[in-house]
């Protein structure tokens, strides 16, 4: 017999019309429903997301069907993807159908479904149902028996999972009746490529062909029926996400990972600074909260939710569309609480795992903004107090500007002052300048450019705080004034390029001075040195040793420097052992979003934390690249117990101790 089936068997074709009008009705619903969204993501400012067509729709296609965000990390992840493409192998196999039924036999006379491929077909169909089955039963189990802690249930999860499950459930009873009735004993060899159909039919075997009949047109309409209250249900329950994360996708920034909004202070037209409503957010704030699908991995990735301190990213985003929805006139940083702002340290690892394109971290500094700008508030007195000392001498420590080049006094720096040309600027940073553990750091940088026959220019007493950890927390008006002094400075000396040692100042310098007009080249060490090393300048002469890498929020995740520095480290003769959370997944040291200026008042030491992990190795030895890490895990290493255990060292220093003598000058 031949392999094919008859579409509609059972049922009869005068089925059509009434079943695309109800369709049709569904779909209508289903526009309703997003249309009456419409006035709520409305309230928010207007922000042009639609440029670079082509480039969006590309990025969001990638993204939707190769589900590469979603299968990251977490077991639900690689349930909810595997999940995702049997289901939309089933509705392209459903499609197929109908276009067979209603447009290739009709007006065609073509039966694509038939013989080997109509056999591929079935197979591939069964398959990929049986797949959504069972991926559907670990999403359920996961949500409703383990329940990870922090997982929210809710009403929306009960009425989705049973939908989609009674969905694929009686779609395999419906192909088990129409088998029972005319492949079990018809055509057995055709039945086995519809293995779990073929499951199915056991059920109705010794059936009646009444029975048969009856249950097969009884289970098509209930299925239609449930698939028509699927469409339905979308715009009303969770499973919004489906257009709203996918379309998240398209309307996620193109700008580098981490630019923010730079005000133009000097428009007088501007009243409201930074964030207090929800009419100071774009409409793509709060539609961000209709894509968030509550799978809580911001908040498992939270360093400060980790921490035991008052923020979840994702609670944020959830305060933001119930605000919108229920009370858009209500006070949006009270709804959040201040607590929950201030303990962000911007490390980016909320929006970096999120499968949705979510943007946590500027919506949290735009109402530091508005705390900062309109309000004059700060996380405690301590950074009140840094903040005056950035802006009356240019350091958060209140040295005097004559002290910041004191540490480089016989290392053969050059003070661009002094008229002579150099091959780069090295823009030190504060820390490096005036911290006596940091100044290794530089000293090390020193080093090694001395060693490779880079003559290295600084600012000397000229250089300012880069202004990020101020900006950071809010304070837009002060992070421009040291900002356009500094870029002004260098733009005189007619600098061709810049490194720094600081991921702090490498991102200010070479992403956000650009609005303020800085050209120039920005280079961090890390890769600096790497170039160096490759092009035989720098020749190192590898000593063994065992150790453990920190990736530093603002050089892995914001920059995508990840591989470089290890590449550094193997060639100085480094083994190394990776924490649980490295690379992308890195956690962060607690010093970011200007958190370096304050005290950890609320909740564990995230430093603690991270350097917990570091012991958990093994390994002797921590390696960062960030004076404000190093700051950071010193003091974790003696505040968490681990002297004697582990030791904190910059990349610079492990590189300078294993310099060849024999180098090139």
């Amino acid at each position: 017999m031949e392999a094919t089936r008859e579409i509609y068997w059972n049922i009869g074709h005068g089925v059509v019309i009434p079943m695309y009008i109800l369709a049709f009705a569904a779909f209508a619903v289903l526009a309703w429903g997003f249309w009456q969204r419409l006035p709520v993501w409305r309230q928010g400012k207007a922000l042009d997301r639609f440029s670079s067509y082509d480039e969006r729709v590309m990025r969001m296609t990638r993204d939707v069907f190769s589900q590469e965000k979603i299968f990251r990390v977490t077991a639900g992840g690689v349930f909810h993807s595997l999940f995702f493409w049997g289901f939309l192998i089933l509705f392209v196999g459903t499609m197929l159908v109908m276009i067979q039924a209603d447009l290739f036999t009709p007006l065609l006379h073509i039966n694509l479904l038939s013989g080997e491929f109509y056999k591929g077909f079935s197979l591939v169909l069964d398959l990929a149902g049986l797949i959504s089955l069972a991926m559907l039963t670990g999403l359920i189990i996961r949500r409703f028996v383990i329940r990870p802690k922090g997982l929210e249930i809710v009403r929306d999860d009960y009425i989705v999972l049973q939908l989609l499950f009674a969905i694929l459930l009686t779609g395999f009873f419906l192909e088990g009746a129409r088998m029972a009735a005319t492949e079990l004993r018809q055509n057995p060899g055709l039945a086995y490529f519809s293995p779990v159909g073929l499951l199915a039919a056991q059920v109705f075997d010794g059936m009646s062909q009444d029975v048969v009949l009856l249950s097969h047109k009884t289970l098509w309409w209930i299925h239609f029926g449930l698939v028509l209250g699927f469409f339905c249900a979308i715009p009303y329950t969770k499973l919004r996400h489906i257009l709203t994360t996918s379309a998240n996708a398209f309307l996620a920034p193109l700008e580098p990972k981490g630019t923010i909004a730079t005000i133009d202070m000097e428009d007088e037209r501007i009243e409201q600074f930074g964030v207090a409503a929800i009419s100071d957010l774009t409409w793509k704030d709060i539609f961000d909260a209709d894509a968030c699908t509550s799978c809580k991995r911001c908040q498992d990735s939270c360093p400060a939710h980790v921490t035991d301190k008052p923020l979840s990213p994702m609670k944020v985003i959830k305060q933001i569309g119930e605000l919108a929805e229920d009370n858009p006139s209500g006070n949006l940083i009270e709804t959040v609480s201040q607590d929950a702002i201030w303990s962000c340290t911007t490390c980016r690892a909320c929006q970096d795992i999120c499968p949705a394109n979510i943007e946590h971290v500027n919506k949290i500094l735009e109402m530091r903004r508005n705390l900062t700008l309109m309000e004059g508030a700060f996380p405690g007195d301590e950074v009140r107090t840094a903040v005056s000392n950035i802006e009356v001498n240019g350091n958060p420590f209140g040295m005097a500007y004559a002290a910041r080049s004191e540490w480089s006094e016989g290392l053969g720096a050059t003070i661009l002052e002094s008229g002579e040309e150099v091959d780069i600027l090295y823009f030190v940073g504060c820390y490096a300048s005036f911290d006596k553990r940091n100044q290794q750091i530089a000293k090390s940088f020193l080093t090694i450019c001395s060693s490779a026959g880079i003559k290295v220019g600084i600012l000397g007493k000229e250089e300012k705080c880069c202004g990020e950890p101020v900006r950071k927390l809010g304070n837009e008006y002060l992070y421009q004034i040291v900002a356009q002094e500094n870029i002004e400075l260098i733009k005189a000396y007619n600098i061709k390029k810049i490194v720094t040692t600081c991921p702090h100042c490498f991102n200010t310098l070479a992403r956000d001075y650009k609005d303020l007009g800085l050209e120039i080249p920005v280079e961090h060490y890390s890769t600096y040195v790497c170039s160096l090393i490759a092009d035989e300048r720098l020749k190192l002469e590898p000593e063994p040793f065992d150790f453990t890498y920190h990736d530093s929020c603002y050089l892995g995740r914001y920059m995508d420097i990840i591989e470089q520095p290890r590449s550094i480290l193997k060639a100085a003769g480094g083994l190394i052992t990776e924490m649980d959370k490295s690379r992308y997944d890195s956690f962060c040291c607690s010093a970011g979003g200007g958190r370096i200026l304050a005290e950890e008042k609320v909740g564990s030491k995230i430093s603690e934390a991270r350097v917990k992990m570091a012991t958990d190795t093994g390994a002797p030895l921590l390696i960062s690249n960030c004076p404000f890490c190093l700051t950071m895990f010193e003091d974790g290493i003696k505040t968490g117990g681990a002297e004697g255990v582990l030791v904190v060292r910059d990349l610079a220093e492990i590189v300078a101790e294993r310099i060849a003598v024999s180098a090139d000058r």
